[in-house]
């Protein structure tokens, strides 16, 4: 079986494309937001970026061809993460939370809900905006747990036509919206029967952003997170109090929630491996180019030392292989392989985590101004210690998710490389 790792010549188009969007727009996203003290102000101060990206048509690119946009598969998408984190992940990050915001309604909605929810994210224009509400307050790695455990403790509860939903989110990209009144659509994850065995208690819901944005009282911004890294990028908190949803609002199958919100978040593990491999990119080049250029009081540049050679080959290493691994999960869901679930799981852990050491490696080689703001690395290596502990933390959700997989009976160790 041939085995081939090079893009076609329309994947190369839009690589090139992406390239010169980040450097010409998203490069003006850092000494925008630098200086301002709120996480509502920086990411406020995003959207004149972001909705340059919906004009250049790359908001269609993320909605696959089927439903609308120009989306050709996960690897075009890696394409498009890659060139972007590189530059940028703030005004990056937003846009594709989107897809993730949108893959419930993707994989499971009724025709209608999917053409109303993805109409303002086929237009090359405006600046929508789609969220995942999953995480909670108080943890959601235990998300499926029945009584006693807690795990989702947002209830949605049938009274004629309509579910009335109470609860709590967080940690849910731009689910407040540029107002602080919604997002125009968020997939809701609500315990529909408190009742039900863990896995046919939970059902997604899709709230669509009414004209004006919520009513204060239903929907409510309680906090705006300042996080170490991704400044520029708005994961608040956010109360439900009587929001009103409409039946026909239900994502699939009344109880299906935990394996849609399991198939979801399959995908982008393999696109956090991508932004691991943007990051360390980033970082790379950096090291290589100041290796190249500073002599740091010796009388050659440090490039001629060793230790600095050495260090900077083994972080190309490490770039490689997750490169390698990274794409090639992206290939994997692209086809449809047997093995492709295992091979995402395995990029985002083993991505996010060779980010945070080899970013934190090539600090070593720079020196001590690598500690300073002045230089990308501290920055990188703050949006790289995300990776880790977001997108379902590696520790309480992604080993155990390859975990459970090896505990299978049938589990075939060969199965993800191709090798059964």
């Amino acid at each position: 079986m041939p085995i081939d790792f090079s893009i076609t010549p329309d994947q190369r188009e839009l690589q090139q494309s992406a390239r010169r969007f980040a450097h010409q727009v998203l490069r003006g996203v850092a000494p925008a937001i630098r200086h301002l003290p709120t996480p509502d102000e920086r990411f406020l101060a995003t959207r004149p970026f972001y909705e340059e990206l919906v004009q250049a048509g790359f908001m269609r690119r993320l909605v696959p061809a089927p439903f609308g946009g120009d989306g050709q598969g996960m690897v075009e998408m890696a394409v498009i993460t890659e060139e972007f984190h590189a530059i940028d992940v703030n005004v990056s990050l937003t846009a594709l939370a989107n897809l993730l915001g949108l893959t419930p309604l993707l994989i499971a909605g009724h025709a209608e809900l999917q053409a109303r929810c993805l109409a303002p994210f086929l237009i090359r224009s405006g600046a929508p905006l789609a969220g995942f509400a999953s995480s909670e307050p108080g943890g959601s790695a235990n998300f499926t747990s029945p009584p006693p455990g807690e795990g989702v403790r947002t209830v949605a509860r049938r009274e004629g036509e309509h579910w009335i939903v109470d609860g709590a989110k967080q940690w849910v990209s731009s689910a407040t919206g540029w107002d602080g009144r919604g997002a125009d659509v968020l997939c809701l994850v609500c315990r529909t029967d408190p009742l039900a065995e863990a896995g046919q208690a939970l059902s997604v819901l899709a709230a669509e952003r009414p004209t004006g944005g919520w009513e204060p009282d239903c929907f409510r911004h309680v906090h705006s997170f300042d996080t170490l890294g991704h400044r520029g990028h708005l994961t608040p908190r956010f109360s439900l109090q009587g929001l009103r949803i409409p039946a026909g609002n239900l994502v699939g199958p009344q109880g299906g929630g935990q394996a849609l919100v399991e198939a979801s978040f399959s995908g982008t593990a393999a696109l956090v491996g991508v932004m691991a491999l943007a990051l360390m990119r980033a970082a790379f080049d950096f090291a290589l180019n100041f290796a190249r250029t500073e002599k740091c009081g010796g009388v050659l540049p440090i490039l001629e030392h060793q230790a600095v050679g050495y260090a900077l080959a083994d972080a190309k290493m490490a770039i490689e292989a997750v490169r390698s691994l990274s794409y090639r999960a992206c290939q994997a869901q692209d086809i449809q392989a047997p093995g492709a679930h295992e091979l995402s799981l395995q990029a985002k852990v083993f991505g996010s985590e060779t980010a945070v050491r080899v970013i934190t490696d090539l600090m070593r080689v720079v020196g001590v101004n690598s500690y300073d703001h002045a230089l990308p690395l501290a920055g990188l290596l703050q949006d790289a210690l995300a990776l880790p502990i977001f997108d379902g933390g590696n520790m309480g959700i992604r080993r155990r998710q390859l975990h459970d997989m090896m505990r299978a009976p049938g589990y075939d160790p060969l199965g993800a490389s191709g090798g059964a």
